[in-house]
């Protein structure tokens, strides 16, 4: 399961600097400036949780933890829901992403209590 998390942060990583790279070099000519930086929003998110992940990943291995894992999955879903909607509502997708956004971030709040649990928990003291 580490391995597939590492993997997924690695691809969250190089979309973010692909779509970062789209959004400044073929966007910015077509958008405009407030959907721009939604669409930056987006990738500013993907970017800082796909590192996170990849530090969770790598910290599973000397530290496992159910806590840990959780804060995985959820910054997955976080980043697919959020930056996702993000991406969608940019680009002229249907209102009702915008909905779906709110529940990204609550995704990324709930992975960060889940690492401060894993810290607090007895299993992390070793």
């Amino acid at each position: 399961m580490q391995r597939k998390l590492i993997a997924i942060a690695g691809f969250f990583g190089l979309t973010a600097v692909a779509l970062g790279a789209f959004a400044a070099h073929t966007l910015k000519a077509h958008l405009s400036t407030l959907l721009l930086s939604t669409f930056q929003t987006g990738v500013q998110y993907q970017m800082s949780h796909a590192l996170a992940l990849l530090l969770v990943a790598l910290l599973l291995d000397r530290y496992p933890s159910r806590w840990l894992m959780a804060s995985g999955w959820l910054w997955v879903t976080g980043i697919v829901l959020f930056s996702g909607s993000l991406y969608g509502l940019a680009l002229g997708g249907p209102a009702l992403l915008g909905p779906i956004t709110p529940l990204g971030g609550i995704c990324f709040l709930l992975g960060w209590a889940c690492v401060v649990a894993a810290a607090l928990s007895s299993s992390a003291e070793r």
